[in-house]
């Protein structure tokens, strides 16, 4: 089962995931140069990251939006990448929080589990109802792919929907309940369900309880580094060191602009910032 896989990785690696969100002007001059082509600058700089990191990295997050906004050639190097993460034998999230009706969820299920943008888990929106979810779950049910639900997430705004009150708790424990009821359908040997949540590392008042209600729930936690998470906050999201994946994008991909050869050694500073990370966390990992 495919969280099995995730869990073992994370066991052996640790719990950073490196988000792929690239943006051009992250990408040093002389790789811009090198390459001129929009796809394969993307895929080149992108390689070197995934080269650099790979044997201390559990998964990689590709934001598709970040592709989206250069048109065919971006998507064509969120293809690539997809496929040089699976060819080299990492794992993949498509970052796409999609939520929509039945019949167009099946169809985003085709395109990102299936074909050129295939991913080993894919992230979603459940606010539009639980029939946006379940089109997804025939694939979890043959063990190779797994998801990621949104529930209650790192940026500001979070307050306005996933806050509001349902009956004595807040929303977000409505849709954790829902989400934990199937998950249990699908427990693998790591005692973890490929049915995840995405739970944001910035507010850290409720950490506690949603780990302990959701024992079995793996989570994409979000919010480490420019958004204002550390160790100590993500860390109590965590169960003995797993039952999650804490992702950074700029700060690992920019770690680079802080030194005068950073551009011809983004790669090493890349993987240096990974460590680092690797080592708050698990300075501040509980049992």
């Amino acid at each position: 089962m495919i969280i099995d896989r995730l869990y073992d990785e994370v066991q052996r690696k640790g719990n950073v995931c490196v988000g792929l969100d690239i943006s051009m002007d992250y990408i040093p001059a002389n790789i811009r140069v090198k390459y001129q082509d929009v796809d394969e600058t993307i895929f080149q700089f992108n390689k070197r990251i995934i080269d650099s990191t790979v044997d201390i990295v559990p998964i990689y997050k590709l934001q598709i939006a970040y592709y989206e906004a250069q048109g065919i050639k971006g998507l064509i190097a969120y293809k690539k990448t997809l496929e040089y993460i699976k060819h080299i034998g990492s794992l993949s999230i498509g970052d796409i929080k999609r939520g929509d009706i039945s019949s167009t969820a099946k169809m985003y299920g085709k395109a990102h589990f299936k074909g050129d943008f295939e991913a080993d888990f894919i992230t979603l929106n459940p606010y539009m109802g639980f029939d946006s979810i379940t089109p997804y779950l025939s694939y979890i049910e043959k063990g190779n792919k797994g998801i990621f639900v949104l529930l209650r997430t790192s940026n500001p705004g979070a307050r306005d929907i996933q806050y509001l009150d349902v009956g004595d708790s807040s929303l977000y424990y409505h849709i954790g309940d829902r989400l934990s009821q199937l998950s249990y359908k699908h427990i693998g040997t790591s005692g973890y369900s490929p049915i995840g949540a995405v739970v944001g590392g910035t507010h850290i008042d409720e950490a506690k309880s949603i780990r302990d209600r959701y024992k079995n729930m793996f989570f994409l936690i979000p919010g480490y580094g420019h958004q204002g998470a550390k160790g100590e906050d993500v860390a109590l999201y965590l169960r003995k060191g797993n039952g999650g994946v804490v992702n950074s994008s700029r700060g690992i991909l920019l770690a680079y602009r802080k030194y005068e050869d950073g551009e011809e050694s983004f790669d090493r500073y890349a993987r240096a910032q990974v460590l680092a990370m690797k080592e708050d966390i698990e300075s501040e990992r509980r049992l």
